[in-house]
């Protein structure tokens, strides 16, 4: 991966940001670490546009999200999209897979990503010898649930500018939680339709709620890079709490805090 001039940029491998990720939500043992550190794990690079898992695959094995951008999505009959779920690194966008393996919706990348597969068999064998571990996985599950109520909620109750300013505010919190949004800075690689598909809103409208952030000084946007300039201030416009997300230690969106090495 490409980093700026000057930095260092460390190349995670999926074991590592699944352990960081499970660590954020659970209290997993050494011994269960070294149990996922030995999960077989294939590399594959994913072009962005490109449908990892496509809606009716029998799917065979789980995905976890080293390095990028994804969604999940639906189509109505008449061809038009429902984007239902971003994902972020450390992220098993197909967790589910493991109990329904027939996909009822699509798995798409957005930007160039790094996606480690594990075999369904591979998965359960982890979970049956360190039960820590199948209790971690159903908690990520029941994670993606509460997402799931949130996104909900706030299509059917609040307005497009308070949607917008809460996914803008919760995939602050979960990349910032993965040491990816130091300074509330961070990578949102998204075109303004995926946006209006995820928000339920026009693509007219997402841009002018964006513009409206920026000249009242939330927000700063310069293509895909994204800086919350005032979080209290985005927080309230979004009724955003992040308790939904589960986060065994609360994320401090005031405090800098750069991305770890590992």
């Amino acid at each position: 991966m490409a980093g700026d001039a000057g930095k260092t940029i460390v190349m995670l491998d999926a074991h590592t940001v699944l352990i960081r990720r499970l660590r954020l939500v659970s209290d997993i043992e050494a011994e269960d670490e070294a149990v996922l550190s030995s999960l077989p794990v294939t590399m594959r690079e994913v072009a962005a546009g490109t449908d990892i898992v496509s809606e009716g695959e029998t799917v065979r094995q789980c995905c976890i999200l080293v390095e990028g951008f994804t969604y999940r999505y639906r189509h109505t009959f008449e061809g038009k999209r429902q984007i239902i779920a971003f994902h972020v690194p450390g992220d098993i966008p197909d967790l589910h897979s493991l109990h329904i393996n027939r996909m009822d919706h699509s798995f798409a990348a957005t930007t160039r990503c790094r996606i480690g597969f594990v075999s369904h068999e591979a998965v359960w064998a982890a979970c049956m010898e360190r039960p820590r571990i199948a209790a971690a996985l159903w908690l990520e599950t029941l994670i993606d649930g509460s997402i799931f109520r949130e996104w909900i909620v706030g299509l059917g109750r609040l307005s497009g500018a308070s949607r917008t300013a809460h996914l803008l505010c919760e995939l602050a919190m979960r990349l910032r939680a993965v040491g990816l949004a130091p300074d509330n800075v961070y990578r949102l690689p998204l075109t303004q339709n995926e946006l209006a598909d995820a928000l339920g809103l026009t693509v007219v409208t997402v841009n002018r709620v964006l513009r409206d952030f920026r000249v009242d000084g939330l927000i700063d946007r310069d293509r895909s890079r994204l800086m919350i300039k005032d979080w209290p201030a985005l927080a309230r416009v979004g009724e955003f709490d992040p308790k939904y997300l589960h986060l065994r230690v609360p994320v401090d969106m005031r405090a800098d805090l750069r991305a770890p090495g590992g």
